[in-house]
């Protein structure tokens, strides 16, 4: 199972209808905590999401509403019991930041740390890359491996079937018939994570070919001076990342308090963004992971 659940949009200031920030990703058997802003545990409660289920936990950079909500969260997971090793992932500069926030935590969790310090893969399938905000900071892909899709109709010509359609997948051929001639190449679904950040080649990088991108949009473009001063993108830029990286769906999030509509956001978004699906994210909201050629869900929330 693949799906998005949305904790938190708002960036420095929460309001009264957004909590700060907090993503959790299910992906297949991991459970990956984006960034646990003040309230975080909270909000999983609200939004049914167990502190059991997360095994790994991914800031981009250690300002407060990207962290502050560690502890906490940590501290539950020992209440809940949970036995399984947890990897906490995090910018090296901000490693004092993250041992003071762990040391706040009831001890007891089988909790390790990584730091990094450069772009590359800091764990099976998970992949950074450094962002242009005013402190160290990094977004985040996961990916999918690359597979093989079987063709019916190769298979039935071949005279393949059954249990033999695995060994030939297992072995890569199967007496004259090899995999290549009864299937073809299937790219791996891929999640990107691209948070506080001026536009930069990083986050690029990060947003290429995405199946479901989740991007700050802190500003309008009418605030972009705003954006460029204080390392953010507008919600234009975050369109256009998304196009030029041929994205799925965008995901917009970590608004400004100054916006109380977010609708304006959207809009600047989707003028950039071309065939790009635009969700401006609500708290609570989940996201099913898409699937390539199906229609596209739309998010929802839980029943309150």
């Amino acid at each position: 199972m693949r799906e998005l659940v949305i904790l938190g949009t708002a960036s420095q200031v929460p309001t009264r209808t957004r909590n700060h920030n907090g993503y959790f990703l299910r992906w297949e058997r991991e459970g990956i905590l984006f960034d646990p802003g003040e309230g975080t545990q909270r909000q999983m409660l609200l939004a049914g999401v167990s502190a059991s289920k997360i095994t790994r936990i991914c800031l981009t950079h250690v300002h407060g509403d990207h962290c502050f909500g560690l502890p906490g969260v940590l501290s539950r997971m020992v209440l809940d019991g949970v036995a399984h090793p947890v990897h906490l992932h995090f910018p090296v500069s901000g490693a004092d930041v993250v041992r003071a926030l762990v040391g706040l935590a009831t001890p007891g969790l089988d909790l390790h740390l990584h730091p990094h310090g450069a772009a590359g893969g800091i764990a099976p399938d998970i992949e950074v890359e450094p962002l242009r905000h005013r402190i160290e900071a990094y977004g985040y892909r996961v990916t999918e491996p690359d597979g093989r899709t079987f063709l019916p109709e190769r298979l039935a010509a071949a005279g393949i079937s059954g249990p033999d359609v695995g060994r030939l997948h297992r072995e890569g051929s199967l007496g004259a018939v090899r995999l290549e001639d009864v299937s073809e190449h299937r790219a791996g679904r891929r999640f990107a994570f691209v948070m506080d950040t001026a536009v930069c080649d990083g986050a690029s990088a990060l947003a290429d070919r995405a199946d479901l991108l989740v991007s700050e949009a802190t500003f309008s473009d009418e605030d972009a001076g705003l954006a460029e001063r204080y390392r953010h993108l507008t919600a234009g830029q975050a369109g256009t990342m998304a196009a030029r990286g041929d994205v799925g769906t965008l995901v917009l999030t970590h608004f400004s308090s100054r916006y109380d509509d977010v609708a304006v956001l959207a809009a600047q978004a989707r003028a950039e963004a071309g065939s790009t699906r635009v969700i401006a994210a609500s708290d609570l909201d989940r996201i099913p992971f898409p699937q390539r050629g199906a229609p596209h869900a739309p998010p929802r929330s839980p029943a309150r």
